[in-house]
């Protein structure tokens, strides 16, 4: 776990590679528990199974409700107490990206270490390649479009009552049981479009994270604004370019002095895999930091947070499971997919 090259002036030297698979892998086991874990509540209440508590955690996979809870919780204070923790994850992935870049999306996200096992795994066949300039900036957009498109909805044609009645209705109710069923039974289309970002995730590096992902684009924007910035000293750089081949963002990192585009996720692989001392650094209000701060920083406020909302009360759903049962049954059967 310790690496041979230079010592760390802040902490103990790490790699930071091993370390961030090893805290993806986590996560993503954490991730696949949780599904299980809620696939038998969803057996309880459709099939009749034994009775399984519902996990909070799943409302991390609802991001449209968790906007629309954030627009009545900005207007009127109130907090989305059907799916609290949808919020609170999205809240979460907020505040991390203001304080250390897009940490949810390189340490914590499992669609993020997914992506990344399919890149190493095009790596290890030889299958993967950069993009040509001209579909790297044709779709570098579309991101951005796709998260216009949501805040348009929701934040400029909904009205506070629309949007009331939405999280109270029993499609959103329902929202992580249509989730399910979205992964369980997708429809052909779901499928040929899953099937296309899987493979085409072992040629590109991270296509969905760096063209499609709205979710990503917003906490890219907020990163942008905030303190940690990755530096290149020119003096030192002997233009390896070994950064730029581990780079998941493919940020070309070697033209550039600072490092602050929206798309780093803060990763910290090209500090990691630079051979020059002090070349790539990490900064902070001028001041260089030590790179192993982030992932020790994105994991610690995580839980911590996690931790202050099942103490305050904005983590279990207000919800009893019956209603869930009930809104499952109106969701699943009688509403069409």
């Amino acid at each position: 776990m310790f690496s041979e090259k230079k010592k760390d002036k802040f902490l103990p030297e790490f790699d930071l590679s091993i370390l961030r698979l090893t805290v993806q892998s986590l996560f993503c086991l954490f991730t696949l528990y949780i599904g299980y874990r809620f696939y038998l509540f969803f057996f309880w209440a459709t099939e009749g199974g034994g009775y399984v508590p519902r996990p909070p955690a799943v409302e991390g996979f609802l991001p449209i409700s968790a906007l629309l809870g954030l627009k009545r919780f900005l207007h009127t204070g109130s907090y989305d107490l059907i799916h609290p923790a949808g919020l609170t994850i999205f809240l979460a992935a907020l505040f991390l990206s203001v304080l250390l870049r897009k940490g949810f999306c390189g340490w914590i996200c499992p669609v993020g270490f997914v992506s990344n096992l399919a890149e190493k795994a095009g790596k290890l066949w030889g299958a993967r390649h950069r993009p040509p300039l001209w579909i790297d900036y044709s779709l570098s957009p579309v991101k951005y479009l796709l998260l216009l498109f949501f805040i348009f909805i929701i934040f400029i044609r909904m009205d506070l009552s629309s949007v009331e009645i939405f999280l109270r209705s029993p499609f959103n109710l329902a929202a992580d049981a249509k989730m399910l069923n979205f992964f369980l039974d997708p429809s052909p289309v779901a499928a040929a479009i899953l099937f296309l970002l899987a493979a085409s995730s072992l040629v590109l590096p991270n296509p969905w994270c760096r063209y499609f992902c709205p979710y990503g684009a917003l906490l890219g924007l907020v990163a942008f604004l905030g303190p940690v910035q990755v530096k290149r000293n020119q003096e030192k750089c002997i233009d390896c370019k070994k950064c730029e081949a581990v780079c998941p963002a493919a940020l070309g990192i070697p033209r550039k002095k600072t490092i602050r585009n929206p798309d780093c996720i803060g990763c910290m692989e090209c500090i990691n895999v630079c051979p020059q001392e002090n070349c790539l650094t990490t900064s902070v209000a001028g001041k260089n930091i030590s790179p192993l701060l982030i992932p020790l920083g994105t994991v610690g406020l995580f839980l911590f947070i996690w931790v202050l909302a099942r103490q305050t009360g904005f983590w279990e759903s207000s919800i009893s499971p019956v209603i869930f049962k009930k809104s499952y049954h109106l969701a699943t059967i009688l509403l069409p997919s």
